[in-house]
């Protein structure tokens, strides 16, 4: 998440629009006392340009520079909050009775360590903290992105002998976008790029944000300029220009390296044409007026949904401005002319979409759901007892049947933003003066969703203050009921000891167990990586597995304040059993970060 960038001023003349309208769905059961939030027409927007890439296999990887570490000054610790009676009732504060469960597989990714070619340093210009962890995995693959850069791994199984084996990279996202044109393709990479394998179609879907402002689009010479109806078009075919034509390159040089033009920004997708993350690529450039920014994708039937942030809880820059878009996954899959719809959305905390893990479906034409925490940061509200929900229904035929319905509330219990929120830096480390940022103010990806029989369910977590004086990961389980409202069956916060367990992303394997990881330090613990499960009937709101380390800390963080943006918790689609989790940690006298990568099974799970 780039919290340092402020919004320019932008264009809007590179977007095409179309079927500019809102249907407000009706409500089953409004925020209470709250009323809706402004939320601004739907915005169709069409592909500036799309193709198909040469196979990835065949694009040399470039090595990287190191990165460059982020000067920080020492915070000072904050007042502790106050934690109600029930907030605390909800805590668990002791781990789990069950043995902890050993890795089944476990090697460090992007970062010092990186297990790749000699010379390869395993990250690069522009992935310096915070880490934006992010990891897909596939049949036979594992592929993991830090900020702009990436790489591929072998997973044991039909095709490798072993897990971790370095396939490819470590390379910028740029790579994906070779031969494409435009600021997909560089010179400058943006960060937040995020992966993702869809189960349901079996393909790979690699998301990139265009952070610098591109100017209006003119057409390179020879191409065809999209249609201004969106109509017509031709499939991409491969290594050949779309009919839509090209998406805009940003000037020769950029005075200063900062001062952006005046323009658009964008919103960059490759779709793989099989499930070989190392094959070809359907690309898509989209521009966006808005700021793209912390995007957090999703898989659903009718589309791929991908929530952004149109600014950051800033001082300089006060916005809480947010923005689901969703592409047409259908279209995309096939190579075919795309569009892409957004609706913002004001006053609301950080957005997540659910995304569907394993191969049963939700009912047909059921919504979309779109959490996020209650309170308010700017607004100096760190505490809230309810999650935000919305239904989004896309209709690509007619756009002005698409609806937004929300925000509705489900009552939870209290809870405090660990930090009070975002970039506030609370989190202790051995030995010095510098905390840790715990982005405390948001639910953490991935949001997921999963159907087992006739039961659907959503699990959530976030970081949250303890009664012990340290932090704690707070999860959530929803069923959705007939009408698909999400409603609470169970909750609970991990914090079996007075040290800060944060930064927490879960999932949920095809049985019904629940695996979290997270990152764990204290003031006489080095930051690392940890994971707790529970199997689907044991006692609602525990974490009944002792908690595994993945990734004991050996060194302290001091180039910067923010540890990571966020990890990612995976699920493996050859069993729908195995979680695999990626963060953070330091090696000892390492003055930038590790990533670990490992595969978690709760046993029983076949």
């Amino acid at each position: 998440m780039t919290s340092l960038h402020k919004t320019a001023a932008a264009a809007a003349s590179a977007i095409l629009l179309a079927g500019l309208a809102f249907r407000g769905a009706a409500a089953p059961r409004a925020s209470e006392g709250k009323g809706s939030l402004p939320v601004e027409s739907i915005v169709t927007h069409h592909a500036l340009k799309f193709d198909v890439s040469p196979p990835l296999a065949s694009i040399r990887a470039a090595g990287g520079a190191s990165a460059q570490a982020t000067q920080t000054t020492a915070s000072a610790p904050q007042a502790p909050p106050v934690i109600t009676a029930a907030g605390a009732a909800v805590e668990q504060t002791a781990e789990g009775d069950r043995p902890a469960i050993d890795a089944a597989d476990s090697f460090d990714g992007l970062g010092v360590g990186f297990p790749g070619p000699p010379g390869r340093r395993g990250f690069a210009r522009g992935s310096g903290n915070p880490s934006d962890n992010s990891l897909a995995v596939g049949p036979n693959d594992i592929v993991q992105i830090v900020n702009s850069q990436f790489a591929v791994y072998s997973k044991k199984g039909a095709r490798y002998p072993e897990t971790g084996k370095v396939l490819y990279g470590p390379t910028p996202t740029t790579a994906f976008f070779n031969g494409f044109g435009g600021p997909c393709a560089g010179p400058f990479p943006s960060g937040d790029a995020v992966v993702r394998y869809d189960q349901l179609a079996r393909r790979w879907l690699v998301v990139v944000p265009i952070f610098r402002p591109i100017p209006p689009e003119q057409p390179a010479a020879g191409a065809t300029a999209a249609p201004q109806s969106g109509v017509g078009g031709t499939p991409a075919q491969p290594g050949t220009p779309s009919v839509p034509g090209a998406a805009a390159g940003l000037p020769a040089s950029m005075p200063g390296g900062f001062q952006r033009p005046q323009g658009t920004y964008g919103m960059c997708y490759a779709v793989s044409t099989s499930s070989d993350p190392l094959g070809t690529y359907y690309r898509y450039a989209f521009a966006r007026k808005d700021f793209p920014d912390y995007p957090r994708p999703a898989v659903w039937p009718d589309g791929w949904y991908v929530a952004t942030s149109k600014g950051d809880q800033l001082a300089e820059n006060p916005t809480l401005e947010r923005q689901i878009c969703v592409v047409d996954r259908a279209k995309m899959l096939a190579g075919q002319p795309a569009t892409e719809q957004c609706i913002a959305i004001n006053g609301v905390n950080f957005l997540n979409p659910a995304d569907i893990d394993g191969q049963a479906l939700p009912p047909p034409g059921s919504p979309e759901i779109v959490m996020a925490n209650g309170g308010t940061q700017l607004k100096n509200i760190f505490s809230s007892d309810a999650i935000q929900y919305w239904k989004v229904h896309v209709d690509w035929q007619t756009p002005s049947q698409t609806s937004l319905a929300g925000p509705f509330e489900i009552s939870v219990a209290p809870y405090n933003y660990l930090c009070n929120g975002q970039l506030t830096e609370c989190v202790p480390q051995p030995g010095t003066d510098t905390r840790l940022d715990s982005q405390g103010d948001k639910l953490m990806q991935r949001l997921v969703y999963r159907r087992i029989g006739n039961h659907q369910w959503i699990v959530a977590s976030d970081s949250v203050d303890t009664k012990a004086g340290g932090g704690g990961v707070r999860w959530y389980e929803f069923e959705l009921n007939k009408q698909f409202d999400p409603q609470l069956y169970q909750q609970g916060t991990y914090a079996p000891d007075a040290n800060y367990r944060w930064m927490p992303s879960m999932d949920i394997d095809h049985v019904g167990d629940i695996g979290v990881g997270y990152s764990f330090g204290g003031p006489q613990e080095f930051v690392g990586q940890r994971f707790a499960a529970r199997k689907a009937n044991d006692p609602k709101g525990q974490l009944t597995f002792h908690e595994t380390v993945l990734a004991a800390g050996e060194a302290v963080q001091t180039g910067g304040t923010r540890w990571e943006d966020y990890t990612t918790t995976a699920m493996d689609p050859s069993d729908d059993c195995t979680f695999w989790y990626v963060g953070d940690y330091f090696k000892k006298d390492a003055t930038h970060y590790s990533t670990r990568i490992g595969a978690f099974r709760v046993p029983g799970c076949k």
